[in-house]
Formats: C-alpha cells, structure tokens, sequence
C-alpha cells in the first residue's frame, strides 16, 4: 500500500518521537562532581544532583500526558523517604512531576515556536522533616521542532516592473519566505524556490528567489504585463515537505523602440482668408506606438513657401502638431501654401538606432478660400484736432477705406451715433469728409473718440470700422473766479495791516502757457476805509485790513468786491465779492463767536445754558404725559374681578358655610327674572338651629321700569367711558331696587343701622360663630365698642 504525502509526515513525527524518549530514557541523568552537601552536622559524599537539559517533542498529539524525563537523588533508596518537588517556568501548568518517582510529565500540547524551552527547578526534600536532602538544582526542557510550519511570504503579492526587451537573466525581483519552524534542526526551515507560473518567460533562483527573465526581446507593445505564481517548499523541496505560494505581477516598461510615423504622406487643408492671425489651421499627428515621455516628439516646417505665413507646436497633451496663422491671409495676394513637416522623437535611445530613423516627414497643403471682405480704412486709427470756436459746417479731416476684394465695390461712409450721441459731427457718404454739425466747447469734453463706419454699396452687410479722436483746442472763453468759497472773518481787535484772508483764481480754460491772474479792487472799492488788496504775483491775492477799531455793533458784515483778470487773448475778468464777517476774537486771535445778536441777551445765558434750559422743559412735558396716561390707566374697569366686584348680593346664610363648593348657599335667579317672586329656601346638607339670621325677607314684585332705566343709565356710561374695552362686553349687575320695604340688605349699613335684633347669643355658638359675634354683638368685648 503507498503512503500519502500526509500519512507520510505523521511516520515521521512518530518515529521521531520515539527515538527521542528513548534516548532521554538512556540519559536521565548526567553526572557531574560537585562540591559536598553539608546538612545537620553531617558530611555527604558528592552526589550527581545538576542537571541538564531534557527534550519533548511538540504538538504531541496523544491522549495520555507526554512523559519528558525522570528526577532521581543518590539519597532516595526507594522507600518512599523523599518526595520531589518542580517549581518555574510551566511547572503545575503544564509540567507535573510524580513526587514519588520523580517523573516529569507533560500535560498540555507544546508549540516549539510560541516557546522554544522551559526553565524549571528541581528539589528533592525529606519527605518526614520537609527539609531538602539535595540542593536545589535549575534545568531546561527544551522543546524538539517538527516540521509543522509552510513557508509564508510576507510581502506578497509582489509586484515588478523590468524594461522591454531585455536581455536573458535580467533580475525582475526577489522573493523571501520565511518558516517558522527551527533551522537549526533538520530540514524543516530549509527553504527552496521553484515557478508554478510564468514559464517560458522567467524563472526564479531556487535558494535565493530572485526572478529573472528567461526570454529575450519581449515586447511592452504586444504584451505588457506577467502573472507569475511562485512556490517555496521546505525540507528542501523533497516529498513530505509543507509548501506557500505567492504572486508576482510584472510589468514591461517602456524603451523607446518605436519610431513615430505619419498615417498618411500629405494632408490637405481649405481656410478662409477672414481666419484671424494665431488662429488653428490644422492639428497633425505621428503614430508611436511607445508611451511616455519615449512618445514625446517635436514636430517643424523644414521647407515650403509658408514659412514665414504658419508655424507649427506640439500639444503636450497630446503630441499633435498644432500649425497656426503668423501673418493675414489674402485670397487676392496667394490662394495657396504648401509646407513639408517633420516629426521626430524627443528622447532616442541609441540602442534601438538599428531599428531606423526616429523621425519621419509629411506634406500639408493650405488652400486659401476666398471670403467677401468689408472695407478695409487706409488708418486704424485717425487723429484730427479743431478749435472749439469753429462754427457748424468746418471741415476736420477726412477718412478713406476701400473694398479689399477684387470686385473693389464702392464705399459708402456714416458715423455711429452710439458714440456721437450729442451730434456734434457730420461725415459726407461719398468723400468721407468730417465736418462740425453743433457748436464745441472744450470744458465740456475736450476729445471726441468716434467710430466711422464704411459699407459697401454692393453688400451694405459688409461693414468696416475705423476710429477717429478729434481733440478740441482750447481758445479763452471762460473768466476767472473765485477757487472756492471762502468765509472771511475780522476780529473786533484787529490791528492796521493784518492779514485777514489768502485767495486764488481758477479758470476752465487751458491756455498752452499756463494761467496766469490778476488782482484788483473794484473802482468803488479802492478808497474804502475797512479793507484792502494786495496782488502776490503768484495766481493768489491778500486781503489786509485798513484801520482798527471793529466793532459788531455798527456793522456786522462787509462785501469786499474783488477784479480779477486772466492773461488770456482776448483776456476776460470777473468781479467776486468776498464776505467778511466782525467776530469776537480771544486772545490768540481765534474767533468766538460772530452773532450781533449776541449782546442782546444776558450776560450769564450763553447758548449752551439755552440749551439746557429747554431739555428741562421737554423732560418736564415727558413726567407729565407719564402721569396722565398712569392715571388713566387706573380708572375702574366696566368689567370687575372678584376681588374688586363692590356689587350688593343679597346671600341668605343658614350656617357657617360650606366652603367653595357649596352652591346653594344662595339664589341669583330673582335678580335675572325680576317677576320670580323670591321664596326661602331650605339648605338640604344642614339642619339649621336658626332658620334666619338677618331680617325677615318680603315677598314683592318690583316694577320693572326701574331695573330697565338702571340698566339704560349703566349702557350709556360704558358707552361714553374712554377707558372701556374696544370689544363687546357682558355687565352683570345685581340691582336691588328702590323703595323696599325691607330697605337696604346690605351688610355696609348693618353697623350703623338703629336694628332692635340682639346678636348676643352668637356668643354661645362656640369659636366657629365668634367672628359674627364680635361683629355684631353688644357686649364689652365688641370689635365697634
């Protein structure tokens, strides 16, 4: 019968096993000479009592514990006088010694690579005094490994990467597993590498693992990517061994061994001679099969008669030659362009120059198409200037366009009004000439930018623009004036000669020499007595007073009328009044306070006291409109609460009371039904000792014209009341009447009421009634006394 490779492992461990107990059985004890053991006075010969160490085999499968070794002393004689006894690492736990014997068992399956070896100690002791007879002696069980471990690759799966068209034996990657069972035991960690997969392309080291190539010339572009599955097995690779597996991805990189090829050997184009300059006339490619920066190319005109009129750049993108407009086309001037390009790779790898030339070269045609063109100005851009004084009709300039195609169709011209919206300027549609249409004035815009347009008479949808600026010379039509207005002051304590006040001029005109103003007084104004001018040569003028002396009394205010002239041709002047005002001034000459007025009112109330005094008078007015609102708000309401309801009830008691809940302590129904005559009415919880504690109750039948004039004079009183809800309301009232012949029932008037009724016998009722009797009563201890 054949064994399996299964079957075959456990022969193995078995018969491993059993050679290793036996040869653990041949030497129990090794033995060594030590010093003398000294106990109770006694001398003892040298005994063998140090021990070395033992050997079990793990993942000892048995049901039965795992014998390891046997403990024994010179001293044991067998009797039964000494026990043993193993302490440290596992001893009780997993190792059990019988401490008759001294034999060593072990309990549990052991696991060589979770511990490879125990350190346990070992004492033989006097089994009647419990006293040691041997020394205490340290050994090591040492646990024997079995092949039980596959080889694992760690790092998988690997991936890699080697260049196409390598050579035979070009190192891809290495590959490790590791085992984990003892490789200082046996075979079980020797590891060998063999290749499931990927044969007849690479191979692989079989003690080291490294993957090498094992065909020349594979090629990325028909093949770019490997899987190999790669295999370690123990025992070095012989029958029985436990084995891993891992894989390996490689890829081919890319070498530049393609040179780049154009599908085609001439291209031909149609453009429009309308197409702007830097425009894309036609994108070109050369194949390569290679990728990557190996596929980069730069493409170039080497010949043709557009050299100067196209270029061509490569897209990085895509490595498409890009050929653009550098110069206009003109169908009129040349309808056709032929150019010779050439693509070549960036990068050659001088390797494969074998394989032929890197580059490659193609024909492009441009065919320029004819367009009908609008009309072309002689000018981008025409300057023309004109005086603003130029009456309507004067001719500026004149602007010229022609139709650019071959049938040169008449032009008609016309300006866009969009930028002469004010009209200012006419153009003639034949000749082209710009005259002035309204009156121009430079301070109001000093350059005109218009856009004429020219049309074919032909196609009038044909339209060319062309761009005027017409500057506006100035000429001196504006006077001088005041820069500002100013606000002149005077202190009542200026002295002759002071400088009271700097002017200047401004004129909207722009002479080419600059302004240049003079100051003057006004003829009626030269021989005042108060104020005078002094012109300092530099476009500014000073104003200084004449005397001392001012006084805000005799007059508060002055009006200096001042000339000024420009220096313009014809030169123009205007007359500016200056305003000067008296103030009081401090000492530092800063002024104060500038009102005549202001003597008038007295000494002590400055404007800031006036101030004050009218915040009090508005806080004031504030308190009281708070108080009148507070006051209102106080008034009595139609609609009363409970606790502020001063209506009279008339309520019949017949006890104490029965607290909240008793309702039928009395009737309202005779005040709502007022021809109900009202009748007693017996309590049915209590049985009363005194049927009635007020006056006796007269059946009568008041008239009812008094309740409706009662409840008309209540109605008309919410109606005119301020204070009533702005909402219907419900008013309840509980009208007696007049004229009764019972009087009044109210309980206001019974204390002052001439009643013959004696109450003193509320006295006798107990504490419940004594609130009524102090109310009520006559004795000494009445609350009214």
């Amino acid at each position: 019968m054949k064994l399996g490779k299964v079957e075959f492992c456990h022969f193995l461990q078995i018969l491993a096993l059993f050679l290793c107990l036996s040869g653990m059985n041949q030497a129990e004890l090794s033995r060594s000479r030590s010093k003398p053991y000294f106990q109770s006075g006694r001398t003892r010969t040298k005994r063998s009592w140090v021990w070395n160490q033992f050997f079990v085999l793990e993942e000892y499968m048995g049901t039965d514990p795992l014998y390891v070794g046997k403990l024994h002393s010179d001293v044991d004689k067998g009797d039964g006088s000494i026990k043993y006894i193993l302490s440290g690492e596992g001893a009780s736990s997993i190792f059990i010694i019988d401490e008759n014997t001294g034999d060593i068992h072990a309990t549990k399956r052991l696991d060589r690579e979770e511990q490879a070896y125990y350190t346990l100690r070992a004492q033989a002791l006097d089994r009647l005094t419990n006293k040691p007879v041997e020394p205490e002696s340290e050994f090591v069980i040492k646990i024997q490994d079995i092949n039980d471990n596959e080889p694992k690759f760690l790092d998988g799966p690997y991936t890699a990467g080697v260049p196409e068209m390598s050579p035979v034996g070009t190192s891809v990657v290495q590959v490790t597993a590791t085992d984990a069972d003892d490789p200082t035991y046996g075979n079980s960690a020797r590891v060998v590498y063999s290749i499931l997969q990927g044969q007849p392309y690479f191979s692989v080291e079989p003690k080291t693992g490294v993957i090498k190539t094992a065909l020349p010339n594979m090629d990325r572009e028909a093949k770019d990517q490997y899987l190999l599955v790669i295999q370690a097995k123990d025992m070095v690779g012989q029958n029985g061994g436990l084995s891993g597996t891992t894989s390996v991805t490689v890829t081919l990189t890319d070498v530049n061994d393609n040179p780049p090829r154009f599908p085609r050997r001439s291209y031909q184009y149609n453009v429009p001679e309308s197409l702007p300059v830097a425009s894309v006339v036609a994108r070109i490619k050369a194949a390569d099969a290679d990728v990557g920066p190996n596929a980069e190319m730069e493409y170039k005109i080497v010949d043709g008669d557009g050299l100067g009129v196209f270029k061509i750049s490569v897209d990085k993108d895509t490595q498409e030659g890009i050929i653009t407009i550098q110069k206009e086309l003109d169908f009129e001037a040349k309808t056709s362009y032929t150019l010779r390009i050439e693509a070549a790779n960036m990068h050659v790898d001088p390797r494969f120059l074998s394989l032929g030339p890197f580059s490659d070269m193609t024909t492009v045609k441009i065919i320029v198409e004819d367009v009908d063109e609008p009309p072309v100005f002689t000018s981008r851009l025409y300057s023309m200037v004109v005086s603003e004084a130029a009456k309507v009709g004067t001719i500026i300039g004149t602007v010229a366009a022609h139709d650019p195609d071959a049938s040169n169709s008449p032009v008609r011209y016309s300006i866009d009004r969009n930028t002469d919206l004010e009209r200012y300027f006419n153009i003639d549609a034949n000749s082209g000439v710009i005259t002035t249409a309204k009156s121009l004035d430079r301070e109001t815009n000093a350059v005109h930018n218009i856009t004429v347009l020219a049309m074919e008479s032909q196609n009038p949808a044909q339209i060319g623009r062309g761009y005027v600026a017409i500057t506006i010379l100035d000429i001196n039509d504006n006077a001088p004036e005041f820069a500002m207005e100013y606000e002149a002051t005077v202190c009542e304590n200026a002295q002759p000669g002071q400088v009271i006040q700097k002017i200047s001029a401004i004129d909207k005109d722009d002479p080419p020499n600059g302004h240049q103003f003079y100051f003057s007084l006004t003829a009626e104004a030269a021989n005042n007595h108060n104020f005078t001018l002094q012109d300092n040569k530099d476009n500014t003028a000073t104003v200084l007073t004449r005397r001392n002396g001012f006084r805000r009394q005799e007059q508060s205010v002055f009006y200096l009328p001042i000339f000024i002239v420009d220096s313009g041709t014809p030169s123009l002047s205007s007359t500016n009044t200056l305003t000067i005002r008296v103030c009081d001034c401090d000492a530092d000459g800063v002024a104060q306070t500038c009102n005549a007025e202001a003597y008038i009112l007295p000494a002590g109330l400055s404007t800031g006291a006036l101030i004050a005094i009218l915040a009090c008078i508005l806080t004031l007015l504030v308190l009281v409109l708070l108080i009148v609102t507070m006051r209102r708000r106080k008034k009595e309401p139609l609609i009363f609460d409970e606790e502020r309801d001063i209506r009279e009830n008339i309520v019949r008691y017949d006890d104490e009371g029965g607290g909240e809940e008793d309702t039928e302590a009395f009737d309202m129904t005779a005040l709502r039904n007022l021809n109900i005559i009202r009748d007693t009415k017996t309590r049915r919880d209590v049985t009363p000792e005194i049927q009635f504690l007020s006056r006796p109750t007269f059946k009568s039948i008041p008239d009812n014209v008094i309740f409706r004039e009662f409840i008309w004079e209540r109605l008309k009183e919410a109606d005119v009341d301020p204070c009533a809800p702005p909402y219907d309301s419900l008013q309840t009232y509980a009208f007696e009447g007049n004229g009764s012949v019972a009087e009044s029932l109210s309980s206001l008037d019974s204390i002052s009421s001439n009643s013959d009724q004696n109450y003193d016998y509320l006295s006798d009722w107990g504490p419940r009634f004594k609130r009524l009797a102090d109310m009520y009563g006559t004795g000494p201890d009445c609350l009214y006394s």
